[in-house]
């Protein structure tokens, strides 16, 4: 059994814009409903021994799809690359890399399989590395939606201007919250033997390590515990004494200052944001009043913990805001389409959940 909390900072942590949801509606009443394009940021290199492939699938997911193309090339699937994993249920364009042998790049135009078909080939230096993308553009069908057409206007007015709370979605817990349900079983194991892990985890596991993707599911939950607080005292879109800053869109993150009066306009303009930690080894970087909170709520989550520290899991920051970037919308007759692009790692559910009622998946 998973515990309230557990499930509340997972698959229902508070929103953040004027007391909740504005609409009802059906999310993913088909596949063309929910679309997703990978924006990888660079381009092929033009030469080398992969080929980056563009791919566009309905109804695979991302895993399956990278065994196909595996057999295709002759390869092992470990030889395939991509930058993330895409859902199943939607239209989803995204790259992948495979060995190419001595086929051209353009050979692999000719496949394609149940739900899936390469669009697009070119010669590439290397493999795809996990994490390899600067973000996804998304569009998104809402039908059966019922809003106050002016209610609509201004919250998509708040989070193109203040964006939304960089929650991880619950799709990051598993089906059923089988991830969180690994977690605790974990933990058990871990006190009942006296098992501390293995080797240190610099990632988030291996793409094929279910464990990997509990190790995920255990500091996903912390943060969004922590960011769900932050949200309740209104300081998830700025700055507290002892805050982590981070640079939008990027990896790179620094202190934030007593007294210094240039930052406060750069968050206000979604230029910084303040971060919150995934939980692993290492000193923190936050202090203060941002310290506090954050022992504070790690410490609710102690079987989370220990599972992290067993696999000696590397501490960082994620950013507690996501900044929506080209926000479009049409709202007719008892449809909306939405329009929008996000920074890597961050779930178009987050999005939604401020804008309609039970918004779940991704």
């Amino acid at each position: 059994m998973i515990p309230d909390s557990w499930r509340q900072a997972a698959l229902s942590p508070p929103t953040a814009w004027g007391g909740g949801p504005i609409a009802t509606g059906v999310l993913r009443a088909s596949p063309e409903d929910f679309k997703v394009d990978e924006i990888l940021g660079f381009d092929a290199s033009g030469s080398g021994p992969h080929a980056l492939l563009r791919v566009r699938k309905r109804g695979a997911n991302t895993e399956w799809v990278a065994r196909e193309l595996a057999r295709a090339a002759g390869c092992k699937p470990f030889e395939v690359g991509f930058a993330g994993l895409k859902d199943r249920h939607a239209i989803t364009t995204q790259a992948f890399t495979v060995p190419r042998g001595k086929r051209a790049a353009q050979d692999f135009l000719s496949v394609n399989g149940e739900g899936f078909e390469v669009i697009s080939a070119a010669e590439h230096q290397r493999k795809l590395p996990r994490g390899a993308l600067e973000g996804n553009r998304f569009e998104i069908i809402v039908r059966e939606f019922r809003a106050d057409p002016a209610q609509v206007d201004a919250r998509l007015a708040a989070i193109a201007k203040g964006g939304v709370p960089n929650y991880f979605g619950e799709q990051r817990f598993g089906r059923d919250a089988g991830n969180l349900v690994a977690v605790l079983n974990e933990a058990q194991r871990v006190a009942t033997r006296g098992e501390s892990g293995g080797s240190r985890v610099r990632g988030r596991g291996s793409r094929n390590d279910q464990g990997g993707f509990m190790l995920s599911a255990a500091r996903s939950l912390v943060f969004n515990a922590v960011l769900a607080e932050r949200v309740r005292r209104g300081t998830w879109n700025q700055f507290v004494s002892g805050d982590v800053a981070n640079l939008d869109g990027r990896g790179s993150v620094f202190a934030v200052e007593e007294g210094d009066g240039s930052l406060a306009p750069r968050c206000e303009s979604l230029e910084i944001h303040p971060t919150a930690p995934l939980a692993g080894e290492g000193e923190s970087l936050a202090k203060a009043e941002a310290l506090a909170l954050e022992q504070a709520i790690a410490a609710a989550f102690p079987e989370a913990l220990a599972v992290i520290a067993g696999a000696r899991m590397n501490s960082e920051r994620r950013a507690l805001r996501i900044r929506i970037r080209a926000l479009d919308y049409e709202y007719s007759g008892d449809v909306l389409t939405l329009r929008f692009a996000l920074s890597a790692g961050s779930f178009a559910t987050t999005v939604l959940r401020e804008i309609v009622a039970g918004a779940t998946g991704e």
